[in-house]
């Protein structure tokens, strides 16, 4: 006679096999080294400061112009004041 097997156990471990093969496939898939996850990180900042840098100061209050090169703010009042 054959060895007894209990069937509820082997269908289990078979799972657990093919869900660690799944696994190891996956990883090696879409894993990635300690290396590339510094290198993308270190570009994610740099991207990030750029910008940054580049971000424009905002302008005057109320969307006032002003002449360009000129350092003063628009006046409050636009309309002529009655005398």
């Amino acid at each position: 006679m054959g060895d007894v097997i209990n069937l509820n156990q082997f269908r289990k471990q078979r799972a657990r096999d093919e869900k660690a093969k799944k696994a190891k496939v996956s990883r090696a898939r879409s894993g990635r080294s300690g290396g590339e996850k510094k290198a993308q990180r270190q570009e994610a900042d740099k991207a990030a400061g750029d910008v940054a840098r580049k971000k424009l100061a905002p302008g005057p209050k109320n969307g006032a112009r002003t002449k360009p090169g000129s350092d003063q703010e628009p006046p409050e009042d636009s309309t002529p004041s009655a005398r």
